[in-house]
């Protein structure tokens, strides 16, 4: 039984850029598509055409004068928004762009044409607040995503998961008292941006909405996957989402330039394979995966083929590999887990 899996691509995407030098550059997705390009791949999904998301979908998330400042960019050669995050004159539309590639994408899943997707989109979005840029992102592409769902599809429950390798702060502060959406996250900490510390749980109607999982560097397959099954996969069959949302960054790769985490292309296709088993117990196996960060280009490449490979269901990591991992995470790995749980315990009855 193989999937329908779509696809967000798009030459466009490949017009902003951040400046000489810089790790988020237009290299990251031409080696994704020519991977995807490949005769062997080409045909195996169907392409989601991107479009320009209008200011009012973006206003779901960021302020309307953030949205204006940055239509004010168009053209100009070069604005700095914080010192790691600048915009090119392309950079407003290719930004629209991203988050309309990332809306079509789930138009495209609810509505059934395709049972999941991955929108390989830039630039990233997970740490752009409601009025600032950050962290090389501008709109924060997954949380407009999920407002469009909610307010288009009119769901109620919606995860999202983030396990790049920096905190999506921006993600976290939109919903953090939301409780349509539950954030679950994993990262590097302490390192950019700061946040995300075991007692960010969420606020008001929102609280135990937001799990927190920071992790020390040096952290691999065996920890993330052990993670994965024993704190948010409970959690999330309990909220029971009708839509799977991933922010896909792919720096914590064991040869990733910024970061020090150990995940290989078998350990993300392994966690790809916890979100579709969540996926199909909860919605019908609907999930939407968007690209985020992953600065090493090779193992950028053939970590997103191993993640397409799983939703394809053309590999199927096993209950025996997943079982083996499991007795491999260390002791960090053990404690950590065990003080997330006792941090969202009161709010999950799975514990």
């Amino acid at each position: 039984m193989s999937r329908k899996t779509g696809i967000v691509k798009d030459q466009r995407y490949l017009r902003h850029s951040a400046g000489f030098g810089h790790p988020e550059s237009p290299e990251r997705l031409a080696a994704i598509y020519e991977m995807l390009h490949n005769p062997l791949m080409s045909w195996k999904f169907m392409e989601i055409e991107p479009r320009e998301a209008t200011h009012k979908e973006i206003e779901t998330i960021h302020t309307p004068s953030y949205v204006e400042y940055i239509a004010g960019t168009a053209g100009q050669r070069s604005v700095f928004l914080d010192p790691d995050t600048a915009t090119s004159p392309e950079t407003y539309t290719t930004a629209k762009l991203a988050v309309g590639g990332v809306c079509n994408a789930i138009d495209s899943v609810i509505e059934g044409k395709v049972n999941n997707a991955f929108a390989f989109v830039r630039p990233p979005g997970h740490h752009a607040e409601k009025d600032t840029a950050a962290g090389f992102c501008i709109f924060n592409n997954i949380a407009v995503g999920a407002m469009h769902a909610i307010l288009k599809h009119r769901l109620k429950r919606i995860l999202i998961v983030d396990w790049d390798l920096h905190h999506g702060n921006g993600t976290q502060h939109s919903f953090y008292s939301d409780p349509r959406i539950l954030y679950f996250s994993t990262h590097q900490y302490p390192y950019y941006p700061g946040t995300g510390s075991l007692q960010e749980i969420g606020q008001g109607k929102g609280e135990g909405y937001t799990i927190n999982v920071p992790l020390r560097g040096g952290a691999g397959d065996a920890s993330f996957v052990k993670i994965f099954r024993k704190i948010l996969q409970p959690v999330a069959l309990e909220f029971k989402p009708e839509l799977v949302l991933l922010s896909a960054g792919f720096d914590t790769h064991f040869q990733d330039p910024l970061g020090s985490m150990r995940v290989t292309p078998e350990g993300f296709a392994a966690l790809t394979r916890i979100l579709l088993e969540i996926a199909d117990s909860c919605c019908r196996g609907r999930l939407v995966a968007v690209l985020e960060g992953g600065y090493h280009v090779a193992g950028l490449t053939r970590s997103v083929k191993a993640v397409l490979e799983e939703m394809l269901d053309e590999t199927h990591c096993s209950k025996e590999k997943f079982s083996s991992w499991e007795r491999e995470a260390d002791e960090d790995t053990n404690q950590i887990i065990e003080q997330v749980i006792s941090k969202i315990n009161p709010y999950w009855k799975v514990f």
